[in-house]
Formats: structure tokens, sequence, C-alpha cells
């Protein structure tokens, strides 16, 4: 394996885990690895272009998978925690990932090695998301059904939207990658690595040195920004549905934007302009990490117009302010 050239720029990809689940109707396996070799074009486009990539990714629609298996045969199997079931599916989206990517490469000529990596986070246990746990979780529930779950597995539920009940856990603030060291080596020799799946495992580091998993599930964006503040990345290159970000979305007055600094994203993120659950959470993690790297930049665009988003041609990007 060929160490590449120290001046070849680091690119980490935060890709969605509804790239390869976008719909309800997409949880088959085919239909997934379907998905991924799509994805796995536009992810080569960037080596093409000549970026060092390191790959991460969601898992929401996957671990939901894993979770309602789990809970549907509660009665005859072991309940799977929900940091088993983040382990679970960094493996799975890893294979397919690894599978598309590789033949992507192969087909383009390109002798670049795939690798995932399964990866812990460690997180905080006195966060104060664990006394306030929101995030949604498996399947929705009757009411009835969701309290008595309450009182015998220790469970907090909540009601969803109006779409019944769900279980909720805290999603704590990621505080370090436990596996960067060998995610490090391996980008510097070459590989295009996968990693910090879902969030990555959540663990907690005992008073002794030992790390323990811990029910919880870490924001995939929040994750990648440490991941890209850590590795010392040129980018931070957040996928989604649209290809720029805008001002007033939705609305009459809606502005695209093509570019700008970070103390204008940092306004127009206090001002509301980005939605919490949507283009809010990722324009504060590129924030999050430039400010670790002040020369860093970001970019949000949607995974199809990620190789004209290189050349500045679309996108949004977030680059350092003026000195």
């Amino acid at each position: 394996m060929e160490t590449r050239n120290e001046k070849q720029p680091v690119v980490v990809v935060a890709v969605g885990g509804n790239a390869l689940v976008p719909d309800n109707n997409s949880f088959r396996a085919d239909l997934q690895q379907h998905n991924a070799r799509l994805a796995a074009r536009h992810i080569v486009d960037m080596i093409e272009e000549g970026w060092n990539v390191v790959l991460t990714h969601g898992n929401g629609p996957q671990v939901g998978v894993v979770l309602r298996r789990s809970e549907a045969l509660r009665e005859t199997i072991p309940a799977t925690p929900v940091d088993f079931a983040v382990g679970d599916t960094q493996g799975e989206i890893g294979y397919m990932m690894q599978n598309a990517l590789g033949n992507e490469l192969a087909r383009r000529g390109l002798k670049v090695p795939v690798v995932s990596v399964v990866t812990q986070v460690v997180v905080d246990p006195h966060d104060e998301a664990f006394a306030s746990p929101d995030k949604p979780i498996g399947a929705f529930m009757a009411e009835d059904e969701a309290r008595a779950l309450s009182e015998k597995e220790g469970w907090v539920v909540r009601e969803d939207s109006g779409r019944g009940w769900r279980r909720v856990i805290a999603s704590p603030k990621p505080v370090r990658i436990v596996e960067l060291e060998a995610v490090k080596h391996l980008v510097q020799q070459g590989a295009l690595v996968i990693c910090c799946g879902g969030g990555g495992v959540p663990v907690i580091e005992e008073e002794n040195g030992e790390l323990r998993g811990i029910e919880a599930v870490i924001d995939k964006d929040r994750a990648s920004a440490i991941l890209a503040e850590t590795l010392g990345a040129d980018l931070l290159l957040i996928p989604t549905g649209v290809e720029r970000i805008a001002l007033n979305f939705g609305k009459p007055d809606q502005k695209w934007l093509e570019q700008i600094t970070y103390r204008e994203a940092a306004g127009f993120l206090e001002e509301g302009h980005f939605g919490v659950g949507s283009m809010g959470p990722k324009v504060e993690a590129i924030l999050d990490y430039m400010r670790g790297c002040p020369e860093g930049k970001g970019v949000v665009t949607s995974l199809d117009k990620v190789r004209s988003a290189l050349k500045q041609e679309s996108g949004t990007w977030i680059v350092p302010d003026p000195a």
C-alpha cells in the first residue's frame, strides 16, 4: 500500500443513513446495496478530483430495524443493547460501502484500499443529555405497551409527533474518538477509511481507564466534526437533500447561499435561519470543526453535486473570516 502525497488534501464526508434507506420501502438488502453503489460513484468522484477521503455515515434507519427486530423477539431472545446495535450497523453499512467503493474504484482503475473501522466514541457520563433523554429510537407503540415496557425495562418513553409512543434515549456530545490513531495511520497510508458510523459506539471511560458501552446515540455530524478537527482535515463536507443552504427556506423571500464566512454562518444560526432538526446541526458541526481548524472549510450540498461543489460551482461553502 503506497503512502499518499502529503500535500493531498483530506476531506471528511459525513453521509446520512438515509442515503441508503431514503424511505420505508427501501429496507431490502438489494435496494440498500443499489443505493450504496450510487453513493459510491459520487465519493469516488472526490478521489478522482485529488482528495483523500474519510467517510462517516449515519445509521438511524438501520439501528431502528435492529431494535425493532429485538423488540419483536424480546419474549424469546434477550434484548439487543443500543451500543451493540450501533456496532452491528457499523459492520453492516461498512461492508456495503466497502464493497460498493471497492468495485467503483476498480472500474476506474484506481488502486485505493478501502477499510472500515468499528469506532468507539467516548462520551461524558455526566453530560446533561442523560438527565433529559430526547432521541427517539426503535418502533412506534401504543401508549399502554410503551408504559408497560417502561415499567419492566426501565425505559423512558414519550409520545412522538402524534404517530405513537417510542423509547427515547440520551444523545450526549462526543468527547474523544478511541480509534483515532489507527484511523490516522490508515489515512496516511493511502486508505479510504470508513469510520464513526452512526456517530460511533458510545462508551464511557471508567476511573481505571476501561471503556464501557452505554445506552445512548451520538449525533453523526458532531462526531464527524471532532474527527475532521483531530485529523486536521482540510474540508468537512456534509451531503444533504438540497444543493445549497438557504435563508428563509421555503418562504417567498428564500435566498440560496453560495459562500458565507464563519462569522456570517454563526450569525444566521443564532438568528434561527437553519432548522433545528435539519440544516442547523450540519452548520453547527462545521462551525465546531472550524473552531479547532481555523484554516479549514465546510461544504453543504447534495451528494450528486459533490464533484461540482469541490470545484466551487455548487453547494454552500463556509469559509474562514477574512484576516
